[in-house]
């Protein structure tokens, strides 16, 4: 999944919030996730409306471990572009190992709605019903995850978990 999202409807404004946060995002690929969320929080303090930069703040903090910030951050991300899948899709997966799977079901279903049979959204709901004990939902989803083709590893992973249920 690339980083950058889908581009906003104001493409000059989108260019230059890609603009601000490349070298963040550099630190991200090279896994230096304190060094980008300083180059985030920088970005921030300059543009507070910049998505990207909320983004990938919500993806470093997740991998620092600090899950009620990453949820907070895609959160923010939502707000200001509600049609950012990617965020949708990593929301849900943060509130389902945070324990809220109701609302990490919700985001997951929203990422569906807005992106019918994508893989990302059908991986996130599949997890979100089978931490809530919803067999038959989890077996649904996963299943049609693994219709959309997944990378051998995460195909693998689900596979696992349908063969356990």
């Amino acid at each position: 999944m690339s980083l950058r999202p889908k581009p906003a409807n104001d493409e000059g404004k989108d260019a230059s919030h890609w603009e601000a946060v490349e070298e963040a995002s550099e630190l991200l690929h090279e896994e230096r996730f304190r060094e980008a969320l300083v180059a985030l929080r920088n970005v921030l303090q300059r543009d507070p409306t910049n998505p990207y930069a909320f983004y990938l703040a919500g993806i470093a903090l997740y991998e620092s471990g600090e899950l009620e910030p990453s949820r907070d951050a895609y959160r923010a991300v939502l707000r200001l572009a509600p049609e950012h899948l990617g965020a949708r899709v990593a929301l849900s997966h943060v509130l389902r190992i945070l324990g809220d799977t109701k609302e990490a079901v919700r985001e997951g279903m929203e990422a569906l709605s807005q992106s019918p049979g994508d893989g990302d959204a059908l991986h996130s709901v599949g997890l979100a019903y089978l931490a809530r004990g919803e067999m038959v939902a989890a077996k649904k989803y996963l299943t049609a995850f693994l219709e959309t083709h997944p990378e051998f590893e995460v195909a693998e992973e689900v596979r696992g978990i349908l063969s356990e249920l």
